[in-house]
């Protein structure tokens, strides 16, 4: 599947406001994360930076949305679509992004 073809429907597992924000937090949290760890070459610590990114997340989609992550169908596309969904955010895109696409949101 192309990330194209997989982005709307990312978004439609994405539909809850307060599941993005977690979302978010999550990927803000492990790119410090995973920051600092290289940065101070604290290499043996790596392995917590999945723990970060994916324990927001999946609290997010079981917790908020009651669905399955797409990271376990998708790895690849789920985390570019992550980024890109922390950039539209950021940006203040994402609620626009919705309505391109058509996708009510929830929240």
């Amino acid at each position: 599947m192309t990330f194209t073809d997989f982005w709307p429907m990312y978004l439609k597992d994405h539909r809850h406001r307060k599941n993005r924000r977690l979302h978010l937090l999550g990927t803000c949290c492990y790119l410090s994360l995973l920051a600092t760890l290289l940065g101070t070459a604290h290499y043996a610590w790596l392995w917590t930076v999945p723990i970060v990114a994916y324990g927001f997340a999946w609290t997010g989609h079981y917790g908020i949305e009651k669905n399955r992550p797409a990271t376990f169908r998708h790895p690849w596309n789920s985390l570019i679509g992550d980024h890109k969904m922390a950039w539209f955010m950021v940006t203040g895109r994402i609620e626009g992004e919705f309505e391109r696409l058509g996708i009510p949101q929830k929240g």
